[in-house]
């Protein structure tokens, strides 16, 4: 994108989306990056984006089973390990150990589904599988990540003389504090602690009665805390041994820190992938949030087909407070590329054309959108909107004189990539005199080839729409029985404002209202009345081509599945009468060798070579029938292979017949629908359109969709 308009992103609650989009974020370096997303120049880096987002989405849909993303800065890190003799801390080389067994674990993940997610994989980077540091880090740390005994054997020595010390302290202050009970001098809480070191709570009467050293008092004065004199040496051994452990310790951490900095490039990609994971984390959750997809991409020129449309924000509060949201479909091509949108008030006109505008920020921005995956978004160089009322007390601008100044910033920018989002188009002054300037801005605009959607009640506007072969009309639906608006766009027509029916809605008394009408050019209020018709008409049509769409659907399955019951049956008549006839043949052969059994001569042996003989000519005649049989059925499929044979040859070179020209349309000529049967007259032609008089109705269509009767 070349020019990214701020207000734009304003105006349309770009803001709130990466809002939405930082939450998700576990980085902070991420959180930067994404608070200044907006719409990117490169369409590579756009589709890369959201084939990366679709990729992480499909693992997280089919219930694979991913690696958890431990997604932890290690900048701070990076930085210490930059500098020579630096040490780094166990938390930090938790830290590092946390990143090596991600990645090591994502690079395990792409090994068994190497032929999926070839995006995500290559995030992967110049990275490496490697266990090197988890073996280093299991020397020194631990199942609880603290630091072994063994880490080393100074280390280990040490903690053995600490652990022996500790003893030996124990059991002396045990037996002060048993001499000290026997003879009265210890108050009831015994002990404390003081500096790491156990001391007896003695009566400060009978301080004196006790040897050692004394470390503090209560507040009251009540009470002495005293070291017993016989572990006075071992505690200062025992903070000997502890400062060589500290000493020991920060050793071992060097040794780790220097085998750390030999892996500082290797440790540089994790954080690449860190960075990179947690974006495409974080874009994910939000499409989870948003119910975003990743739509098809059109990169050939702007035409945009948007099915099922949510506006992600409406959306996700609808959600939240359990409400309905209507999705909106609507397409912007070369052929209609200026939707005119008109309706009620509060009819759902600026919501719809926000949808189209956030949408189209999020996609150049590579989110995923809130759309059926069978939408196709393009790519524009300007998204430019103005949306809302914005007086400015500070520059003395009324909402009118800020238009203008927009809609002549506007004029600079217009070209076949610009993508318009005119709210409320041309007003904010007298309705003929700023109808009739808002006219000249649309027919400019039109002229410089820009895409739009034009909320508007100008009635200039909407019969201009009509007129222009590359605009369209479009409203939102209104409900004439209960007053209320539907939410619902329907392309094709231009709408009514339902002005006096939205005035009786909300409690206008019907003598106002009539008092109103007659105050109202006759012609605009049966213009008006005949657009809320045609509304109303048209939302019967399209309820009853619906209804009569799933009745032919419906029509279509109920003979889809008769014949698949009717071959169904047949089949299985073919194989019972099939088997009926195998089963008559073997009941017949069964019957004679029943009775070739039953005559069987066992005891006249004369008899049986003259018996034997007639049951193997028997046998001879039933198999030579069967061969017979067979090779009628090879000569059969023969013949019939080679009769298909010459009839495909024969279609070969049978010269193909020419296509009866069509008759070119002409104006005064009779014509049809090519879809329909009604005849209309053609009254005139402009370009590929034509204006045809069917009745008392006339209606624009494309010249090539007419037949000459």
């Amino acid at each position: 994108m070349f020019y990214f308009d701020e207000k734009t992103a304003t105006d349309l609650e770009f803001d709130q989306i990466k809002v939405w989009l930082t939450e998700a974020c576990q980085t902070e370096t991420v959180e930067s990056r994404v608070q200044k997303l907006q719409p990117l120049r490169d369409q590579k880096k756009v589709e890369e984006s959201l084939n990366l987002t679709h990729d992480l989405q499909l693992i997280r849909n089919r219930g694979v089973q991913f690696p958890r993303l431990t997604l932890e800065e290690l900048k701070k890190e990076l930085k210490l390990l930059s500098i020579s003799g630096s040490v780094l801390q166990i938390k930090s080389l938790i830290k590092l150990l946390d990143a090596s067994l991600m990645v090591n674990e994502l690079f395990l993940f792409f090994k068994e589904h190497k032929e999926n997610y070839e995006h995500l994989q290559s995030l992967m980077g110049q990275a490496y599988y490697t266990t090197a540091i988890e073996k280093e880090m299991d020397k020194v740390l631990d199942k609880h990540l603290k630091i072994k005994d063994d880490a080393s054997e100074a280390l280990k020595s040490i903690r053995q003389g600490m652990q022996s010390c500790r003893k030996q302290i124990n059991r002396n202050f045990d037996r002060a504090l048993r001499s000290a009970l026997n003879n009265g001098y210890i108050d009831p809480t015994k002990e404390s602690v003081i500096d790491n070191r156990r001391v007896l709570t003695v009566l400060s009467s009978y301080k004196r009665e006790v040897q050692g050293r004394v470390m503090g008092g209560s507040k009251t004065g009540s009470l002495t805390y005293i070291e017993p004199q016989v572990n006075r040496a071992l505690n200062f051994e025992l903070d000997q041994l502890i400062d060589d452990e500290r000493k020991e310790i920060q050793r071992i951490l060097a040794e780790l820190s220097e085998f750390f900095r030999s892996q500082y490039e290797l440790l540089l990609e994790y954080q690449k992938i860190v960075y990179a994971f947690d974006e495409v984390n974080a874009k994910e959750k939000l499409a989870r949030k948003i119910d975003g997809v990743k739509p098809q991409l059109n990169l050939k020129n702007q035409d945009t087909f948007l099915k099922e449309a949510y506006h992600p924000i409406l959306l996700v509060k609808n959600v939240a407070a359990k409400l309905k949201t209507i999705p909106q479909t609507f397409e912007l091509k070369k052929e209609n590329r200026l939707l005119v949108i008109s309706g009620p008030n509060a009819g759902g006109k600026s919501i719809t054309l926000k949808t189209m505008g956030l949408l189209q920020l999020m996609f150049q921005s590579g989110l995923m959108v809130s759309v059926n995956p069978k939408s196709k978004m393009a790519f524009f160089d300007y998204i430019l909107s103005d949306i809302g009322d914005n007086q400015s007390i500070e520059n003395e601008l009324s909402t009118y004189s800020y238009r203008l100044q927009r809609m002549n910033f506007f004029l600079k920018k217009t070209s076949p990539k610009t993508l318009l989002l005119l709210d409320e188009f041309g007003t904010g002054s007298d309705p003929d005199l700023g109808g009739a300037l808002a006219e000249v801005f649309f027919e400019t605009i039109y002229k410089d080839g820009c895409f739009g959607v034009i909320t508007t009640h100008y009635s200039n506007i909407k019969l201009k729409a009509s007129e222009l072969p590359e605009a369209v009309n479009a409203n939102m639906l209104f409900n004439r029985t209960t007053l209320s608006p539907e939410f619902q766009l329907s392309m094709g027509q231009p709408g009514s404002s339902f002005t006096f029916e939205v005035a009786q809605k909300n409690g206008i008394p019907k003598d106002m209202i009539e008092q109103a009408k007659t105050k109202v050019d006759g012609q605009k209020i049966h213009f008006d009345q005949l657009i809320s018709d045609l509304q109303r008409e048209k939302s019967v049509l399209q309820k009853l081509k619906k209804e009569s769409y799933q009745s032919k659907q419906l029509m279509d399955e109920t003979k889809e599945a008769f014949e698949r019951k009717r071959i169904h049956f047949e089949e299985l008549l073919e194989t019972q009468q099939k088997r009926i006839e195998r089963n008559d043949k073997y009941l017949s052969q069964g019957q004679k060798m029943h009775h070739f059994i039953e005559s069987y001569p066992s005891k006249a042996k004369g008899k049986q070579p003259a018996f034997l003989k007639e049951v193997k000519k028997y046998i001879t005649m039933e198999k030579s029938k069967r061969e017979a049989a067979l090779k009628k059925l090879n000569e059969a499929n023969e013949v019939k292979k080679a009769a298909q044979k010459s009839k495909a040859k024969q279609q070969q070179n049978k010269p193909s017949k020419s296509k009866k020209p069509e008759k070119p349309i002409e104006v005064g000529l009779k014509v049809k629908l090519k879809t329909g049967k009604q005849v209309g007259e053609v009254i005139s032609i402009d370009g590929n359109d034509a204006k045809v008089v069917f009745g008392n109705l006339t209606a624009k269509v494309k010249v090539k969709e007419l037949r000459v009767v």
